[in-house]
């Protein structure tokens, strides 16, 4: 048993949209588990209006159910906020929602999206966190839930933007030892993956009907997203895994530190990311 499970680390990610948060930690969410921490994946929306047969309540209702399923495959917790898909915005009310949320679960690391993002809920649910940073520390901010005394540490999830600035790894993780638990993971949105994204970038009809073919479908590209991780990072993964492991490392995720959390440094970074040896 690792020494980290006798006081379990609290780890918080914070995604726009049910499947944020298993795209690009489900790996590290995945390998937290098997040490004993406790890990929240929380939905900022509801989903509710990515899809293109249905909205509203009944995906909104459906794409919990896929959250209760993704859960399921290593035991994190989900939350799903009621804020509506589409319509995000980084209001008091919403920032305050966050606050409390974050004042509750007493993180001791928050992942989430970069400011920077294609998409304007990620970039709300990016800004409604980095505003929740420090104030969760504010007694007079929300004050019916009680203040931390420490600003937890944030990190960013990786991407490819590059502007105003590319993303640049603090952490670089090796998950290849827990890729099909991701992958177990993304299945469990079966609107998302199987429906939405597909017909989105217009490749629908290659989805397989066999569930099988279906899911080795979909983790092939789960697996050379990964893997492009983990090549584009590839120095970072051999001056933390070594020559001869970082070398071979498939498949990666990375997180970037934010300035607006505790520092992410070197130091605690081996305590809040415990996966090396």
């Amino acid at each position: 048993m690792s020494l980290q499970t006798l006081t379990p680390l609290r780890i918080l990610v914070i995604g726009a949209h049910p499947d944020d948060c298993e795209i690009k930690a489900g790996g590290v969410a995945a390998l937290y588990r098997q040490q004993g921490h406790v890990v929240r994946f929380v939905s900022v929306t509801n989903g509710n209006a990515g899809h293109h047969e249905i909205s509203g309540p009944p995906l909104a209702a459906r794409r919990a159910q896929e959250t209760l399923a993704s859960s399921a495959v290593c035991g994190v917790e989900y939350e799903v906020l009621p804020n509506h898909d589409g319509q995000l915005v980084a209001s008091i009310p919403v920032r305050w929602e966050l606050i409390s949320m974050i004042r509750r679960f007493q993180p001791d690391l928050i992942l989430t999206h970069r400011p920077n993002d294609y998409h304007p809920d990620h970039r709300m649910t990016s800004q409604l966190v980095c505003d929740a940073a420090y104030m969760v520390t504010v007694p007079a901010v929300v004050p019916d839930v009680p203040f931390l005394k420490i600003n937890p540490v944030i990190a960013f999830l990786s991407d490819e933007f590059q502007r105003p600035y590319p993303f640049q790894p603090t952490v670089v993780v090796d998950v290849t030892p827990v890729v099909e638990k991701i992958i177990d993971m993304q299945a469990a949105h079966v609107s998302q993956f199987y429906e939405w994204l597909p017909y989105n970038q217009g490749v629908l009809h290659e989805v397989p009907t066999d569930v099988e073919q279906r899911r080795e479908w979909l983790a092939t590209q789960a697996r050379e997203r990964l893997n492009q991780v983990a090549n584009r990072f590839r120095e970072e993964l051999i001056a933390t895994y070594g020559p001869e492991r970082g070398a071979k490392i498939e498949f990666a995720e990375a997180f970037e530190g934010c300035e607006y959390g505790s520092p992410l440094t070197k130091d605690n970074a081996k305590k809040l990311f415990p996966f090396f040896d």
